[in-house]
């Protein structure tokens, strides 16, 4: 597996992302706009290049499953390679879009079905449709990722996480997991807000 530093991410400028100033949390507004410049004005860059720069927009495909009102709850544990998200909660899993995810012609859909079975196995069929975009600005590492979110509803609990060296998961509703929101990376705290706000 590529490491950081020979490794090619999707990217978007800054500006293409966000042409009135960059906004802060979870939006499910002008999805279509952003998906299209996504599709048509995104590129390949090394990750070492974009990691600290701004000017740029990392794009991760990150991806919430339900079945019924239970949801997949991850924990990265202590062999997991992101080193500043071990032994945190995720109510999704994501990742970045690299230059084979993209052979389907379409880098967001291409992205996800990839980091998708390349952490779980799940056998049932489901819907998936996108939430929303999330942006956090709190920081210097977040803030050069955009998240592209959507929840996929499947037929079937019965889902397991293929690595389980580096992460750990069950189906828990919105409440049961409530008592690990303080131990959620802040996207997971982000979708955990909109989630319990109403019906998606």
């Amino acid at each position: 597996m590529a490491g950081p530093f020979t490794e090619h991410v999707l990217c978007v400028t800054r500006e293409e992302v966000f042409p009135d100033g960059a906004w802060h949390g979870f939006v499910d507004t002008g999805l279509d706009r952003v998906q299209q410049v996504i599709r048509e004005r995104s590129f390949f860059m090394l990750r070492r290049d974009v990691e600290d720069d701004p000017t740029y927009q990392q794009i991760i495909p990150y991806v919430v499953f339900r079945h019924r009102d239970r949801y997949l709850l991850t924990r990265r544990l202590r062999a997991s390679s992101e080193r500043r998200l071990r032994q945190l909660y995720s109510l999704g899993v994501g990742g970045h879009i690299n230059p084979g995810d993209v052979d389907g012609g379409d880098p967001i859909a291409d992205g996800l079905k990839r980091e998708w079975e390349e952490e779980v196995c799940y056998e049932g069929h489901f819907e998936a449709r996108m939430l929303g975009l999330l942006n956090d600005e709190s920081s210097p590492v977040s803030r050069v990722h955009l998240a592209v979110v959507f929840l996929l509803d499947g037929d079937t609990p019965e889902i397991s996480i293929r690595e389980t060296e580096k992460l750990a998961g069950e189906l828990l509703t919105l409440q049961e997991m409530r008592i690990h929101y303080l131990e959620m990376e802040s996207w997971s705290q982000m979708v955990y807000d909109r989630l319990l706000a109403g019906p998606v």
